[in-house]
This record gives C-alpha cells, sequence and structure tokens, in this order.
C-alpha cells in the first residue's frame, strides 16, 4: 500500500479530541484519521449503493414471485421455533 502525505487545515477543538481519543485508543493521530476517513468513504459508498437500488426499485416490482413463496414454504417444513 502506498502512503502519501498531505496537509489539511482542521479545527483546533476538533484536533485536541481527536488527540486525546488516539492517545486513548493507543493509536497515532494519522491512524485515527485513516480509521475515521475509511469508515466516512464506506459510508457514502454504502448509501451509493442504496441510491442505484432504491432506482431500481422504482422501476421494477420487488415482490416475490408467488411459485418462489411456495418452494420455499415447502423448503421449511414443519420446523418449530
Amino acid at each position: 500500500m502506498k502512503i502519501m502525505k498531505t496537509a489539511i487545515s482542521i479545527p483546533g477543538p476538533v484536533f485536541e479530541t481527536a488527540k486525546q481519543l488516539a492517545q486513548k485508543m493507543d493509536m497515532s493521530l494519522s491512524e485515527l484519521y485513516t480509521a475515521a476517513l475509511s469508515a466516512y468513504v464506506a459510508d457514502y459508498q454504502n448509501e451509493d449503493v442504496t441510491e442505484k437500488l432504491n432506482e431500481v426499485y422504482e422501476k421494477e416490482p420487488s415482490e416475490l414471485d408467488a411459485e418462489l413463496i411456495a418452494l420455499q414454504v415447502v423448503s421449511i417444513g414443519d420446523e418449530s421455533w
């Protein structure tokens, strides 16, 4: 993995809180920022997937076919929960 260096501006209170959290979690600020940014990007990408699925279901029905439902019911059998 290639490591990139960058300079960013962060408000003082956010920086201080992040520094305290990094110390508490026994990690460097770089590790904390990387973890936080990775989580943010992953969440954004998930929203994109949800948007695309919503677009599909606006045009296509999302109901299961009656035959598929019947097969699922038969495959469960007499299981009791």
